[in-house]
């Protein structure tokens, strides 16, 4: 079977069972991935499992401890009130009528040195909360103004992987992509922020059950006076730890590479390692103030962990199925298809990234792969600064999130919306960034070209 003719049928077989027949997302995604690897030419029948297994692995391998520890920094800052501390802080700050700009903000700027789907973890309780704090309206509008802000400088802004690799492949200096990225990934955010703001008010969803504490602890919690919350810097204090150490790490291998105090930055600057670290932090705030006994601090961390349980299953199937459709040559048949369309280099670099993201599912997988496939083309005659093609490529890989991405079931997971309602809100966001994104890089090759 051709490749397109795989991706068509797995698309379908996901969307009939989830949305149609009310199958457990885990459940379909095993069950998709399955049949795409019968499907697929290069994987013997008998192997079919072994791969997705290994897949599976993958995924969960390199989200599970961070997703378990987040879960738990959540949790503590929920019921301790620091979340709710927080808020209120923000809200003051901004407005009530342009809290949730505060969410942008802070998804834009943890986002730079932090992966973001360990930045939505950490910030959807805020989230959460604010929407709480507004009477459980607002609720669309203040989880994706989390995406708005973190998913621009996660595919436009090193030290993130993807742009980092990008800058590498076509020759671009970090620095200058660091600017421009950052400059591009403003404006980019702030219209996936407008769409939001237009979306929720069309939806009008009301907050709703997610995994953590329930809605009727929410509501304890934001009855509280100020007076029994915890302190500002002592609420983001679970935060501010993990994107310090991991920004303290990236800089240390930037500038003293191979040292010893980089090799030392390398332990505390992992992600699993530093949000283990914010997770004894966050324990201990929530222990010291609320006086509990350690018998009531692990039923904490034991609720924490199950929530945790079910968003790393039904990742690591979306990662699964979207790794059987790379074995099936997907993502390589979208690549040529692209190429033979004769499209200009930016034009060419956004859609082949979009057709990758929507083929595999990683937008760190769309970018790199992309990059490796327009790199011929950096040159003397393309008439532009190549940082535009990394602003490029970056818009498309964030376009087309779907049922095969982690990501996507990250966000439904722990916002309680359903499948349908994700694809409406956060992926319908992406949408707009990638394409603002692009449309801006489109722009400055003409009015600033920078050769």
């Amino acid at each position: 079977m051709p490749p397109i003719a795989i991706l068509i049928l797995g698309v379908f077989v996901v969307v009939l069972l989830i949305v149609r027949l009310r199958l457990n997302a885990f459940v379909a995604l095993v069950t998709a991935a399955v049949l795409v690897g019968l499907l697929a030419p290069g994987v013997p029948a008998g192997e079919v499992m072994k791969e997705i297994a290994q897949a599976f692995g993958r995924v969960a391998g390199g989200i599970g401890i961070a997703i378990a520890m987040a879960a738990i920094v959540g949790e503590c800052l929920m019921e301790s009130g620091a979340a709710d501390r927080i808020v209120r802080r923000t809200v003051a700050a901004f407005g009530t009528g342009r809290s949730s700009l505060s969410l942008v903000a802070a998804g834009y700027v943890l986002s730079i040195p932090v992966f973001f789907d360990t930045v939505f973890y950490l910030l959807v309780p805020l989230g959460r909360a604010m929407s709480i704090r507004m009477g459980g309206q607002s609720y669309v509008l203040n989880v994706v103004a989390i995406s708005a802000g973190g998913s621009a400088t996660h595919v436009l802004v090193p030290p993130t992987p993807g742009p980092l690799v990008m800058a590498s492949t076509l020759q671009v200096d970090v620095g200058i992509v660091i600017l421009v990225g950052l400059v591009i990934a403003v404006p980019a955010s702030l219209a996936a922020w407008l769409y939001a703001v237009w979306i929720d008010r069309r939806l009008g969803i009301a907050i709703r059950e997610a995994p953590g504490l329930t809605l009727a602890e929410l509501q304890q919690v934001a009855a509280k006076p100020e007076s029994e919350l915890p302190g500002f810097w002592t609420s983001m204090l679970p935060i501010l730890l993990p994107v310090g150490l991991i920004t303290s790490s990236t800089i240390a291998n930037v500038v003293d590479k191979g040292s010893a105090f980089a090799r030392a930055a390398a332990l505390w600057g992992d992600p699993n390692f530093s949000l283990l670290l914010a997770a004894a932090v966050s324990l201990f705030i929530l222990g010291r103030h609320t006086r509990r006994s350690l018998a009531q601090l692990a039923h904490s961390v034991e609720t924490a962990i199950k929530s945790a349980g079910v968003i790393i299953l039904i990742t690591a199937a979306g990662g699964a199925f979207g790794g059987m459709l790379v074995k099936a040559g997907v993502g390589d048949y979208l690549g040529s298809l692209a190429q033979g369309l004769g499209l200009s280099p930016l034009l060419l670099g956004f859609f082949v990234a979009v057709m990758f993201r929507v083929a595999q599912g990683s937008a760190t997988v769309a970018m790199i792969t992309s990059s490796s496939i327009l790199a011929p083309l950096v040159g003397p005659g393309l008439g532009f600064h190549p940082v535009y093609l990394v602003m490029a490529i970056g818009g498309g890989s964030i376009v087309g999130q779907w049922m095969n991405d982690s990501g996507f079931w990250v966000f439904r997971t722990m916002t309680g919306l359903t499948e349908v309602e994700t694809l409406k809100t956060k992926s319908a966001a992406l949408v707009v960034l990638g394409t603002t994104a692009m449309l801006l890089a489109l722009a400055g090759s003409k009015v600033l070209p920078l050769v």
